[in-house]
C-alpha cells in the first residue's frame, strides 16, 4: 500500500526511515541527514511557500521517500562492491590459508588500527572525562548549558571521526554524515533529546573503553611484532654464526651453534608474525562490530 503524501519535513523523514527499514543503520543515518539538509535548504530558499506545497514539489525533484530509499540502497550496493577487497584465490591447504593472510589488506589495516588505537583512545578518554567533569561542575550555573551542549557536540564529532577511521581501516560501514538531529524541534526539546538518546551514552562508553582497549591492542601488537622480528633476526644471526662467520648470539647464556637450532628460532619467529596478522584480522572484525553497536544510531530509534 502506497504511503500518504507527506505534508511536513518530519513526515517525509519518517516515511524515508520506514522505507529504509532493514537497511544498514549507518546508511539510514546518512540518508536522513541528507534529506533533512536538502528539505530545510529548500524551505530557506522559498520562505513564502507552504511546507506541504514544498514537500509536494520536492517529491518531483529530490524524489518521494520510497524512491530516495531505493536510490540509496542501489548506490550502497555499488559502492560496497567497488570498495570490497578482491577475494583471495581459494587455498585448500591449511598452510595456504595460514600464510595467505599476508595478502589480506584488511589484516594489515587492522594491525595499523591496533597501533593507532592507543593515541585515539587517549584523545577520546581525555575529552569525555574532562568534558563530563566540567559539565557536571557547571550544571547549576547558566554557563553550564552551553558547556554541556559543546561537550555533547564534541563527543558526536569525535564519534564521526572514529567512524571514518573504523570504516577505512576495519571495513565496517559507518556513518558518513552527522547524526540526524530533528532540527525543526525547539532548542529545549533538542537538548533534552541529546540526554534521552541512548546513543549519546553508548558513544561516551565507547570512547571511555577505547583507552583500555587501545593499551591492550598497542601492547599486544608491539610485543608480538617485536618478538617475531627479533626471533627471525636472531635466528639469521645464529645461522651465520653456525657457519663460522663472526656473528654470535647468546641469549641469557643460551647459545645457538647448530644450524637446526637457528632454523627453529627463525621458524618460530615467522609463525608468530603470521599469527599476529591473523589476530589483527580477528580483532578488526570484533572491534568493527563493537563500534557499529555503540556508535551508530539504530534505524528503529
Amino acid at each position: 500500500m502506497t504511503a500518504a503524501t507527506p505534508k511536513t519535513i518530519p513526515d517525509y523523514l519518517e516515511q524515508l526511515r520506514a522505507a529504509l527499514r532493514g537497511a544498514d543503520p549507518a546508511l539510514v543515518q546518512d540518508a536522513l541527514y541528507d534529506a533533512e539538509e536538502y528539505l530545510r535548504s529548500e524551505m530557506a530558499a522559498n520562505p513564502g511557500m507552504a511546507e506541504a506545497d514544498l514537500i509536494a514539489s520536492v517529491a518531483t525533484s529530490y524524489g518521494a521517500p520510497e524512491e530516495v530509499a531505493d536510490i540509496y540502497r542501489d548506490t550502497e550496493v555499488q559502492v560496497t562492491r567497488a570498495l570490497r577487497t578482491p577475494p583471495a584465490p581459494p587455498r585448500e591447504s591449511a598452510a595456504g590459508r595460514f600464510f595467505g593472510v599476508a595478502t589480506d589488506t584488511r589484516a594489515w589495516a587492522a594491525l595499523f588500527y591496533m597501533l593507532l588505537s592507543l593515541a585515539t583512545g587517549i584523545v577520546y578518554f581525555t575529552a569525555v572525562v574532562t568534558g563530563f567533569s566540567l559539565s557536571a561542575s557547571l550544571a547549576l550555573m547558566i554557563i553550564g548549558v552551553p558547556v554541556v551542549i559543546l561537550f555533547i557536540g564534541l563527543v558526536r564529532v569525535l564519534s564521526l571521526v572514529e567512524g571514518r577511521i573504523v570504516e577505512v581501516l576495519l571495513g565496517e560501514r559507518m556513518p558518513r554524515r552527522p547524526l540526524y538531529q530533528g532540527r525543526g524541534q525547539p532548542w529545549l526539546e533538542r537538548i533534552g533529546a541529546m540526554f534521552t538518546d541512548p546513543r549519546t551514552w553508548s558513544t561516551m562508553l565507547y570512547q571511555l573503553l577505547m583507552l583500555p582497549l587501545g593499551i591492550v591492542y598497542f601492547t599486544v601488537t608491539v610485543t608480538g611484532m617485536v618478538l617475531s622480528v627479533g626471533l627471525v633476526v636472531g635466528g639469521i644471526a645464529a645461522l651465520l654464526g653456525s657457519f663460522g662467520l663472526p656473528v654470535g648470539t647468546d641469549w641469557d647464556g643460551m647459545s645457538f651453534g647448530a644450524p637446526w637450532q637457528a632454523g627453529l628460532v627463525m621458524m618460530l619467529g615467522t609463525l608468530l608474525f603470521f599469527a599476529m596478522l591473523h589476530l589483527a584480522r580477528l580483532v578488526g572484525r570484533g572491534h568493527g562490530a563493537l563500534a557499529k553497536n555503540l556508535l551508530v544510531k539504530s534505524a528503529q530509534h
